[in-house]
């Protein structure tokens, strides 16, 4: 439980989320290089005991409610306590959880799903009603759930069960990539009528619940009767630290065994010391310099590829994110299925940049860079490209905004700013990003033509001419994008020398990230 010998965890510090459109607690994201978390991964796995984890929480008015899942904390709770009909492998591509089975239909606008044999933790099934109860509640117009976007795509008022374990699920037109709706981050499936989660909340997941106190503590205990076998732990408890120095302190205290979100210097300074294992999730959160390409000077796309040459990548990674970081190639998702990985890494060119400059009658050009420090590594990158710029020529203003509302005011206002993201799907990147209705369309990319590749993608029944039309779009997006994405940043994660079976090829909210029914204690 909550240790009052641990005055740093009470300490109400910058919590893990950013409400706009890049916020890190709402998606996280990847590609990994080691297959586990430290040399010991391969052990036999040890059954009993409690691991304790810290996370940046929400305060007193946290929720065990999994369709309110806003901070990566209650991300990983609700995994616990629940289960979705899919989740996102590490390479993005839904893979079944619930669901054992989905296939559509010619026209690719039903979709049938067949629900394996699994059981909440009042020993009741889970059946077609408790999951269509879930999508219906999370698509209730007078709430503000997160998964209600993704669920868009589905007429709940037409889908019906057409057995116990099986489901037709009506679409409002061909969608293609619909097992990522299933996998949608907060589609989980909860008892038909439950309501009372903070109290008794009873899902199907790993761990069945024992006692919660926002914004302190949550502990849960292993659920002998999981689908997909009992966890090894006895007991997890979520504890709630929003320093990353609180944090860092306690897992070296001994007070908890697992601690989320480490910084690169912190990293740095332990790993490879033998007090703790650090944990590196490759590649991650996307780091970007977004364009406005509706407004000067990047309405000229020769401006944006100047943009795209001026850039020396590995000083931005190695100085912005510690070299904790792999380069970008000004594409989104790098190392997720459809990711473009035949076009050439982009290399700075001052020369190249300064004649297309000339040519877009941009000489001395001059132009205002939002950054704030909402986010690791932003104003380091904002005064590292500046620096790169300033030798093609153009001068950048750095502007500092506010932390408490910086993505709101990126959105609409400005030129040229700071940008990153967590881990989606390329085809959802897309769609909440780059089509004409986009409503977090920060690079104002609107082109009728695009939206209508989008729309083959979506209706093309066959994954080889799929991907070969989101290739198309995405070299579309390569030559005269507004997205100079730099880099791919590392996630990071600290444990005890004790712990075993994390899994590092798991960006933040996949289905191996925060898997603490696979972890045990040596």
């Amino acid at each position: 439980m909550y240790d009052e010998r641990l005055p740093g965890l009470r300490r109400r510090g910058f919590l893990a989320a950013t409400s706009g459109v890049a916020g890190l607690a709402l998606v996280g994201c990847g590609g990994g290089t080691d297959d586990k978390a430290d040399s010991g991964s391969g052990d036999t796995p040890k059954r009993g005991g409690r691991l304790r984890a810290a996370f940046a929480g929400g305060g007193a008015g946290e929720t065990l409610d999994p369709h309110l899942a806003n901070l990566f904390a209650d991300a990983a709770r609700a995994k616990a306590l629940f289960d979705k009909l899919a989740d996102y492998g590490a390479d993005l591509s839904a893979q079944p959880r619930l669901a054992e089975k989905w296939e559509s239909n010619k026209t690719l606008d039903r979709w049938h799903v067949t629900l394996r044999e699994a059981t909440f933790h009042n020993g009741r099934p889970v059946t077609a009603a408790d999951v269509l109860y879930s999508y219906r509640r999370i698509a209730d117009p007078k709430q503000a759930f997160r998964a209600k976007a993704s669920l868009e795509p589905i007429d709940l008022d037409a889908s019906r069960a057409t057995g116990q374990r099986s489901i037709e699920f009506v679409l409002k037109r061909p969608t293609a990539e619909f097992p990522n709706v299933l996998a949608a981050f907060g589609a989980y499936v909860v008892p038909e009528n439950a309501s009372d989660f903070d109290r008794k909340p009873i899902g199907s997941g790993p761990f069945r619940f024992v006692s919660f106190t926002p914004g302190r503590s949550a502990v849960f205990r292993r659920n002998d009767d999981y689908w997909e076998g009992a966890p090894h732990l006895d007991e997890l408890e979520f504890v709630v630290a929003n320093e990353e120095s609180a944090r860092v302190n306690a897992l070296l205290g001994g007070q908890v065994e697992y601690a989320h979100e480490l910084n690169p210097t912190t990293a740095r300074a332990h790993e490879g010391r033998g007090q703790i294992e650090i944990v590196r999730l490759r590649g991650s959160a996307m780091q970007a310099f977004c364009m406005k390409t509706d407004r000067a000077p990047f309405d000229d796309k020769r401006v944006r590829e100047a943009f795209f040459l001026m850039a020396d990548r590995k000083e931005l990674v190695d100085g912005a994110l510690a070299g904790a970081g792999v380069i970008g190639n000004d594409l989104f998702g790098k190392g997720y299925e459809y990711y473009a990985d035949s076009l050439p890494q982009r290399e700075q060119d001052l020369d190249k940049a300064r004649a297309l400059l000339k040519q877009a009658g941009a000489e001395n050009l001059k132009v205002t860079l939002d950054t704030s420090a909402v986010a690791a590594g932003f104003t380091e990158a904002a005064g590292i490209f500046r620096d790169q710029a300033k030798k093609a020529g153009v001068t950048i203003d750095v502007k500092m905004g506010s932390k408490d509302s910086y993505w709101a005011d990126i959105l609409d206002g400005g030129t040229l700013c700071c940008y990153r993201s967590g881990a989606m799907p390329i085809e959802s990147h897309i769609s909440q990003r780059l089509l004409t209705d986009s409503t977090t369309n920060a690079t104002r990319w609107k082109h009728k033509d695009f939206d209508a590749q989008y729309q083959q993608a979506q209706s093309t029944r066959d994954k080889t001419e799929r991907a070969a039309v989101y290739e198309r779009m995405q070299r579309r997006l390569y030559s005269e994008g507004g997205f100079l994405i730099w880099g791919f940043a590392d996630w990071i994660l600290g444990t005890a020398r004790s712990v075993r079976g994390v899994e590092s090829k798991a960006p933040a909210n996949t289905l191996d990230w925060a898997r603490f029914d696979k972890v045990w204690l040596a």
